[in-house]
């Protein structure tokens, strides 16, 4: 109560949200000035920190090396060793790991792969142009940090991952951050700051996981010095021999076909939270819908059921029974169509074969297996442990030496990620993606889907036979006609799968269980 009450004042007493946002931007532009100024922290393209690290708590009087590494654009390594224990966390751009000696590495997932992900991203832009980082400031209040007065600032990240960072009220330099990572709170706190290379930068560290704290001493600071991207990659001693990407993706997609007819014998729950946000990372708009949901032709039907967390009206309810039957038609009316063409396109190919042609009539833009095996370049195999099945993981980015020859191919060259492939399954168990570099349709001048524009696509494996998905996760930041900018959260968990058998698809009705 204490709590809220201190904060309904500090809002009471605080300027308009637009001059709170210039402040909170005067805030970072006077701790780059402090840190060193805009031009020699942009010159920073690598950075090592080595010294001594005293762990207590968890491993109560631990007391090992500490390396933390970074290098521009988003490449992060941080290690903790006391021979052979400790820990090790990473970013290489595409995934996030850890190793936990004298465990074996793992990906990270969700909130703790997303926490590593901002570490990056933060560490290596030092608060440098944060529109060019997809970075929002927000002014937060005045907390005291070691007894003395500092500003607090959220800074909230592409992917939506929000950090709070506080800046000495005097000196202007970082002394904490704080963040909350899979329900655990984590601080950072910063002191001892001494000139390196033209840069402040802080000597001892404290961090304080739950109940577990880490005082770090450095002992070495190295600025530009050369960093091996091997550094920040999964590590070799546990990866696995890569299959023929070719043989096993071309597996995927003719798997898609027996999966699409598993799937129909499904029917389930789906439900969506939708959140767009002011440009310095207030929520704008907030909605939720909820659908029952079944699949045809490998299509989704959904039938929308609440709207905001209440039923919907009986006008409602008719309107979306018409949708959802026109719906019907046109999946099987594509379809249709889809069997047609392809039923055409084998005979041509039937008939060019015997004349020995080449057909050369191909949908330029259409994005495939393909695709992704011309324009990409797949890296750090590894076989590990997901929702209680063996899975090949990898990561994948864009191959720089590849010239695309349309749309299509230009914007799959611009995604980095990391996949999980059930080989045994023939199916992707988990995706996680995200643009490294503005994908722009019509030159811009139509669509601008933003860098850091990302996406988690996620199944489970269901009685033995199918992987049906249980979460997606959208971060979108995209700009119409060079005029609406919008960055949303789009959230979709699926649940309450039943096995059902549809009678007949001419009336809309609830499928019924078998």
């Amino acid at each position: 109560m204490v709590v809220a009450l201190r904060l309904a004042l500090l809002a009471a007493l605080s300027l308009p949200a637009a001059a709170r946002a210039q402040d909170a931007h005067k805030i970072v532009e006077q701790y780059v000035k402090a840190t060193g100024g805009s031009k020699a922290l942009s010159h920073v393209r690598t950075m090592t920190l080595q010294g001594t690290a005293t762990v207590e708590g968890a491993q109560e009087g631990m007391t090992g090396t500490f390396t933390l590494e970074t290098k521009l654009p988003n490449r992060y390594y941080f290690e903790v060793v006391n021979g052979d224990k400790g820990v090790i966390e990473a970013y290489n751009g595409k995934s996030a790991w850890r190793e936990r000696r004298p465990g074996p590495p793992e990906t990270l997932l969700g909130d703790e792969g997303a926490e590593m992900e901002a570490a990056a991203q933060i560490a290596n832009s030092r608060l440098l142009d944060l529109k060019k980082n997809k970075l929002q400031v927000a002014y937060a209040g005045t907390a005291p940090v070691r007894g003395r007065d500092a500003v607090q600032l959220e800074v909230v990240t592409a992917s939506g991952v929000r950090r709070q960072v506080y800046f000495d009220a005097q000196s202007h330099l970082l002394v904490k951050e704080s963040a909350t990572v899979g329900g655990v709170n984590r601080e950072i706190l910063y002191s001892d700051y001494r000139a390196e290379a033209g840069i402040q930068v802080p000597h001892q560290i404290d961090m304080q996981t739950g109940a577990e704290s880490c005082r770090i001493v450095l002992t070495r600071v190295a600025v530009n010095e050369a960093v091996a991207e091997r550094v920040f990659d999964f590590p070799r001693k546990s990866q696995a021999p890569l299959p023929d990407l070719k043989v096993l993706f071309k597996q995927l997609e003719e798997n898609q076909k027996a999966i699409d007819k598993v799937k129909e014998n499904y029917a389930g729950t789906r439900a969506e939270e939708n959140t767009e946000y002011e440009g310095d990372g207030r929520v704008k708009k907030h909605e939720t819908a909820e659908y029952t949901f079944f699949y045809l032709e490998g299509e989704e039907i959904s039938t929308q059921v609440k709207k905001d967390g209440k039923p919907l009206s009986e006008e409602e309810r008719k309107k979306e029974a018409a949708r959802v039957k026109k719906r019907i038609e046109e999946v099987q009316a594509q379809a249709a169509k889809k069997e047609a063409k392809k039923e055409a396109k084998e005979a041509k190919d039937a008939k060019n074969k015997e004349e020995g042609k080449e057909d050369k009539d191909k949908d330029d833009d259409d994005v495939g297996i393909d695709v992704f095996l011309r324009t990409s370049q797949f890296v750090n195999p590894r076989r590990e442990r997901f929702r209680g099945q063996d899975v090949l993981v990898f990561d994948f980015e864009g191959n720089p030496d590849y010239k695309p020859r349309n749309m299509g191919e230009r914007i799959v060259q611009k995604l980095a990620g990391v996949v999980w492939v059930d080989e045994n399954a023939r199916d992707v168990a988990r995706l996680e993606a995200y643009f490294t570099s503005d994908a722009k349709i019509g030159g811009g001048l139509l669509l601008n889907l933003q860098r850091g524009t990302g996406f988690v696509f996620e199944q489970a494996y269901l009685n033995n036979e199918v992987w049906l998905p249980i979460y997606e996760e959208a971060h979108v930041g995209v700009r119409f006609l060079l005029v609406k900018g919008v960055r949303a959260l789009q959230i979709t968990r699926y649940s309450d799968y039943k096995r059902f058998h549809v009678e007949s698809l001419s009336q809309v009705a609830a499928p019924k269980p078998q």
